[in-house]
């Protein structure tokens, strides 16, 4: 009767862990690339959207610069600033969807507030931030996108929540005279671990697509041209004599924002089973 938990628990560590593993394959290579790129971003390697060859695989960009070395210095940045806004937003919604649970008249406001805040797309909301006050840079981003972003998770955690909220345990609490970040944060979110990871993940995929049209769109220009999205720009007029110049890192955005979302969910829907 003991022997198949004590089995299970490892097979379902290993499932987890073999789930992880092409986010590990992708983020790893966006961190720690430019220790690894053969040639500087600069580097030019032949003609304008050279083929590929021995000496650069991936061949030439617009400019004749190695494309490989320019995949392997442009993902830190959009990763990095992807990873603090979806762990921002997850963060800020969650408090809130949580308080809105435990305090119906709060919530009341919490989320006639976040309604109005899901008017605005968060594409539309950056343009015109950026554009108003381009001066404001990636700070000015990663705070757009944060705001933009909040409102309509907090509306899921509030949902999540809400049964929790109304349960006997949180019931025992409030009776022993237990402060509201109490119960936010010693009874409530630990109750919403997979919420918490599923949003991470999800979060993770919106902010990878608005860093990345930021960036496509050279908004802010502080992002520089060595990431992934000013590559598919710059290189688009080539697709055709060069098209790894452009499906490299198209490929790149893809598979990262798709990768860490998996990872993420499963991982919170792993950890509950074991």
């Amino acid at each position: 009767m003991t022997t198949a938990p004590a089995l299970a628990r490892p097979t379902s560590t290993r499932r987890l862990w073999l789930t992880a593993l092409p986010a590990v394959v992708v983020v790893v290579p966006a961190v720690v690339g430019p220790l690894f790129a053969p040639y500087p971003v600069d580097h030019a390697v032949g003609i304008t959207f050279e083929k590929p060859h021995s000496g650069a695989w991936l061949g030439g960009d617009r400019l004749g610069r190695d494309v490989l070395s320019q995949l392997l210095h442009g993902g830190w940045g959009l990763l990095l600033i992807a990873t603090v806004i979806a762990v921002l937003v997850t963060a800020f919604a969650a408090v809130l969807g949580s308080v809105a649970a435990l305090y119906p008249r709060a919530g009341a406001w919490i989320e006639r507030t976040a309604d109005l805040g899901m008017l605005l797309p968060p594409v539309l909301a950056i343009l015109l931030f950026m554009l108003s006050w381009p001066e404001s840079g990636t700070v000015g981003l990663v705070v757009v996108s944060v705001a933009a972003g909040t409102p309509y998770t907090a509306r899921v955690f509030a949902a999540a929540a809400g049964g929790i909220a109304a349960s006997g345990f949180i019931e025992a609490a409030r009776g022993r005279g237990e402060t509201p970040t109490y119960l936010v944060f010693r009874e409530l979110l630990p109750n919403l671990r997979e919420t918490l990871l599923t949003q991470l993940g999800l979060r993770f995929v919106e902010a990878m697509y608005l860093v990345s049209t930021a960036a496509f769109l050279q908004l802010p220009t502080t992002l520089g041209e060595a990431n992934w999205a000013v590559m598919v720009r710059e290189n688009a007029s080539g697709i055709l004599l060069n098209p790894a110049a452009v499906l490299a890192p198209s490929l790149a955005i893809g598979l990262l924002a798709v990768s860490v979302n998996t990872a993420v969910a499963m991982f919170g829907r792993g950890r509950r089973a074991v």
